[in-house]
């Protein structure tokens, strides 16, 4: 499969400044109780379908896919960066991190119990969005859980919205256009969450947590 240009980007901009985004981020989940308990709940429903494997999407420097194992879950990551990977690898020698594209994954048919997304799919051009949430689906097993994190637009009708983003250029999603387009590929919303920015944080945006499950 040819690589969008985009991802070539995303790639190259992120092997850039990998080191410095590992050490800002390595505590991300510290201040963030809310997204702590949903990844708990995450964990929970994976769990309740049996023991599958669990798929960390744009798992960068590997500290949320350490703290999904840390919930129970079997837990690896995949990232476009191999700077990223390597410095998972690095971190958490007892997991498993491979450089990979969420267009276009090495993950067989219905292998997976679970799929994390956080903030992983910010970067996918809107043209592009629609062939990564069908393969998201396609990796996922009947019944297999997903948690999807993103900024929501500022309207609910607009479908997505571009801002400038201290790495390469991202996205916002509408939360039901968003939801639709995995609606379209089988895999049915369980719950949102719009969270409401901090005044001290950098980008005045609706934060979306998105669980849903495939049909």
């Amino acid at each position: 499969m040819i690589e969008p240009d985009s991802l070539h980007a995303t790639r190259d901009a992120y092997d850039a400044v990998a080191a410095l985004y590992a050490q800002q981020f390595a505590d991300t989940l510290l201040d963030r109780p809310l997204e702590r308990a949903l990844l708990a709940a995450f964990a929970e429903s994976v769990r309740a379908g049996g023991d599958g494997e669990v798929a960390d999407l744009g798992c960068g420097p590997g500290h949320v896919t350490a703290h999904l194992r840390g919930l129970g879950l079997r837990a690896f990551g995949v990232d476009a960066s191999p700077a990223m990977i390597g410095l998972a690898r690095e971190a958490n020698p007892d997991l498993r991190f491979e450089v990979g594209s969420m267009a276009s994954l090495d993950i067989a048919d219905g292998a997976l119990s679970g799929v994390l997304s956080r903030y992983s799919i910010i970067h996918t051009p809107p043209q592009d969005l629609p062939s990564v949430v069908a393969e998201i689906a396609r990796v996922l097993a009947p019944g297999g859980q997903l948690l999807i994190s993103c900024f929501a637009t500022d309207d609910p009708a607009i479908p997505t919205q571009s801002f400038d983003h201290s790495v390469v250029t991202a996205y916002r999603w509408s939360p039901d256009h968003l939801t639709g387009l995995l609606r379209d590929v089988g895999v049915s919303q369980v719950a949102r969450v719009l969270c409401e920015p901090k005044p001290t944080d950098k980008r005045q945006f609706q934060e979306l947590q998105l669980l849903a499950a495939k049909n």
